[in-house]
This record gives C-alpha cells, sequence and structure tokens, in this order.
C-alpha cells in the first residue's frame, strides 16, 4: 500500500513506546501515533514521513482495546488528561513499566538491577494540587471551567467529576464557576487578549487539610470579592480553607505568572507533611503533586544509599528542598541548589521549621553555582525538570568526581540520555526502580542510583 502524508486508515495498534506512542504497521511499514493504547483500532491520518516510519494523528478510536473493560470517569472521551482510563490499575502500570524496561534496555549497556515498578498508595483523589482553565467550546460560549480536550489547546471541558482531586476540589471548582456564570464575566482569550478569568489553582495538604484557593485573573476589569470569599468560606468542605487568593497576570503566554498577588483571606501559603517533616507550600512553589506518591519515590530511591549518615551531599535542582530535608535528618551535610530564589526562601524556611542545622541552600543555575561547594560530596542527587541536566551541567557534575549518584527523574527519554553518558564517564548503573506517580496518566517516575 502505497502511504503518504495525508493517508487515513484504520489500524490495529500492537504495542506502544514511551511515552504511550502506539506502533502500528502495515506490511514491513511501521506507523507511530501518540495517545493510543495496545488493541485498540483506531482511524488516523498521516501527518509525516521521519526515518525508519510514520507519523500519524489519531482522528477517531474506533474499537476499544481489550485492556479497556473497567468504568471510565465521564469526562474520559473528551478531556486530555488521563490516557488510561478504563484500564485496571495493575494493567496500567504493567505497561508502564514495560515501557521503560524497554526503553532502558534498548539505549543501556549496564549490568543493572531491574525492580519493577512501585504503585501509587492511592490510585485515584491522589492530587494534591489541579490547574484549571477558564474557557468555552464553542466561540462566546457558556463559560467553562476545567481542562483542554485533547489536541485542542484553545477549548476548555468543564470537569466537575474529575476522580484524581478529592472532592473539595470538584465542590470548590462548581462553586467559582457558577459564580462567575451569575456575573457574566469573560474568559481570557490568548490570541485576541482580552478577557479577565484566567485560571483556577487549588491546593490541598492532603495531610493537614489545609486548602488554597487561588484565581488567576487579568487586570482587564475589577471585582470586588468579598462575596465570593464569603462563599468559600462557608463550604462545607472535608478540608479547611486557610487561603484565597487572586493572582493577577498579563503575561501574553497561557503560563502562570504573577504580576501582583492579593491576599482576599488567610495567608499566602498551607502546610503539607511528608515522611514526618513539615513543609510550607507557597502559591507559585513546585511540590510533588502525590503527596503519599512522593513518600513512596522517596523511600525507593533513599534505599539504594548505604550509610547515609558518613556522608555529604547535593542535592540539585532542589526546588524547595524537599529531598535535601528529608536527607539531612541522616547525612552528615547536605547542600541544595535551586535557581528558583523564592523556592529557596521556603527551603531555608521549612529547614527552620524542621530544625535540621546541617542543610544548606544556594540560590542560583546548577552550572554556575556547582562551583561554588567547597566540600567534595560523596553523593550528588539529581532530580532535573522534564528536559534533563543540561549538558555542560553534566559534565560538571562528572568531573565533581563523586562516587556515587541517585538520579530521580520524570522523563525516562532525558534520563536514559544522561545515563549514557554517565556511563561512559565511568559510572555503574547498579539499581532502576519506577515509582507511579500518576495513575490513569502515562507519566511515571524513575529511579537510577549509579556508582563511580
Amino acid at each position: 500500500m502505497q502511504i503518504k502524508k495525508g493517508t487515513k486508515l484504520a489500524i490495529t495498534i500492537e504495542k506502544v513506546l514511551f511515552p504511550n506512542i502506539g506502533i502500528a504497521r502495515i506490511g514491513d511499514q511501521e506507523i507511530r501515533i501518540k495517545n493510543t493504547i495496545p488493541g485498540q483500532k483506531v482511524e488516523l491520518i498521516i501527518n509525516k514521513k521521519k526515518t525508519g516510519y510514520f507519523e500519524a494523528r489519531l482522528l477517531e478510536i474506533l474499537e476499544n482495546s481489550p485492556l479497556e473493560d473497567q468504568p471510565k470517569c465521564i469526562h474520559a472521551n473528551e478531556c486530555g488528561g488521563c490516557s488510561y482510563q478504563g484500564i485496571l490499575y495493575e494493567k496500567q502500570l504493567e505497561i508502564k513499566e514495560k515501557q521503560v524496561k524497554e526503553l532502558i534496555d534498548d539505549n543501556l549497556n549496564g549490568d543493572y538491577q531491574f525492580h519493577g515498578i512501585v504503585p501509587s498508595p492511592l490510585e485515584k483523589e491522589y492530587r494534591n494540587k489541579m490547574e484549571f482553565s477558564f474557557g468555552d467550546l464553542e466561540r462566546d460560549g457558556v463559560l467553562q471551567l476545567g481542562m483542554h480536550p485533547r489536541g485542542r489547546r484553545f477549548d476548555v471541558i468543564t470537569v466537575e467529576q474529575c476522580q484524581l482531586v478529592d472532592n473539595d476540589f470538584r465542590l470548590i471548582l462548581s462553586t467559582v464557576l457558577n459564580y462567575f456564570r451569575n456575573h457574566d464575566y469573560k474568559r481570557y482569550h490568548i490570541i485576541q487578549r482580552q478577557g479577565y478569568l484566567r485560571h483556577l489553582v487549588v491546593r490541598k495538604g492532603l495531610k493537614s487539610g489545609e486548602i488554597m484557593v487561588n484565581l488567576v485573573t487579568t487586570s482587564q476589569d475589577e471585582h470586588d470579592f468579598t462575596g465570593l470569599t464569603e462563599i468559600l468560606k462557608g463550604l462545607q468542605l472535608q478540608g479547611t480553607l486557610v487561603s484565597f487568593l487572586q493572582t493577577i497576570n498579563d503575561d501574553y503566554s497561557d503560563t502562570i505568572k504573577c504580576d501582583k498577588l492579593i491576599v482576599h483571606y488567610g495567608q499566602e501559603y498551607i502546610m503539607e507533611e511528608i515522611l514526618g517533616l513539615s513543609f510550607m507550600v507557597t502559591p507559585f512553589s513546585f511540590f510533588q503533586p502525590n503527596t503519599s506518591g512522593a513518600e513512596k519515590l522517596y523511600q525507593t530511591a533513599f534505599k539504594f544509599i548505604a550509610n547515609p549518615e558518613d556522608k555529604t551531599i547535593y542535592d540539585l535542582y532542589c526546588g524547595t528542598g524537599t529531598i535535601t530535608q528529608i536527607l539531612a535528618k541522616k547525612a552528615k551535610e547536605t547542600y541544595g541548589i535551586e535557581i528558583n530564589e523564592e523556592a529557596v526562601e521556603i527551603a531555608r524556611e521549612n529547614a527552620r521549621l524542621n530544625n535540621l542545622g546541617n542543610c544548606n541552600f544556594i540560590a542560583g543555575d546548577v552550572l554556575e553555582k556547582i562551583d561554588e561547594l567547597k566540600e567534595k560530596p560523596d553523593l550528588i542527587v539529581v532530580d532535573p525538570p522534564r528536559p534533563g541536566i543540561h549538558p555542560k551541567a553534566l559534565d560538571k557534575i562528572i568531573k565533581l568526581g563523586s562516587s556515587e549518584i541517585l538520579y530521580i527523574s520524570c522523563n525516562p527519554l532525558s534520563l536514559v540520555r544522561d545515563l549514557k553518558i554517565l556511563e561512559e564517564a565511568n559510572y555503574r548503573i547498579t539499581d532502576i526502580q519506577c515509582v507511579d506517580m500518576f495513575p490513569y496518566t502515562r507519566h511515571v517516575e524513575t529511579v537510577a542510583h549509579l556508582i563511580k
């Protein structure tokens, strides 16, 4: 069969590669299609020819996979948030574990131990943060508040029954949406650069029960939020509302940025606990979105470290210092580097709250600040953002000559790329294990331990 750009096909997905890229074949010609699962029959259209395969776009799922035999969230066919709705959780874990294992085996040569995948303690209602968007499904249509449907980044579908969060999130979402529908405020249109309502960010300490509501708007209008404040305070929540904020954001991009922060009620932070330590979580600080999953992730990672009490540890890309402080309970000395200055200030405050005197935090780029640390590390922990470690920073990490590296990754693709470089620099991979932090989605965390 002649395949070219624009060709439409009905075809069955044979297998998936990370990150959730389905593989199908016509004769000896391979076709790759995002956001599919094994066994699905799909209609697709060829987008382009790549080296060794064709890339296609999903048009319609014609038949469900045999794996899809469980009840789905009512938003599953419209919302773009979850890839594995309808699949038994144990099968989701098998799919993720297999994808990561094949990716590693195809790219690395190390004689390492693969320890499988650790499940999330909670399958549903596990998220402690959710970022909802204001929008509509048609031009000047009814105001929506929720998620972007898959492949439609300018549309929004309301997700009042989302199962990734608990009922407090769902109640707050519907309350805020109904309030603004009744007051006839317009959503911000990113192309026209007009409108008022942009996002609703809800955070909840799943252990502390403290809740933060952060409404993100432009400065194109003004509104007295006394009424909404009282409505939110009067909600019958399982947790406790301690913060109602408004973030003014006039940036042209869809990223949440803060031009001005207004406190309508309470304080500018919530508290949460991980492994017996307390952490202050502010509106824009990074904190692992699955609290109990984060505990599993850190317990999994730290079991590979021998005798931490004797070690000087560098924690690179440390964020608000969660890993740094957990390790500081046993380590001789810990040093965290983070580019976000606000995160570093919070990390220092959290260390004071937890009475940890052996935690040191430095604000700045890892590439530059790593040169300022004088004490040679016995262990380097890296937990970089999705793109992985900058090549120049990785070169500096290698030159430090630490006898041990612990790499925690949210992206197996960049992890494998960096591990190949570390192997070439005479580091040996001893152990790899996956941790599922995000059930029903394609995402997975991976921990790799290396020794020099």
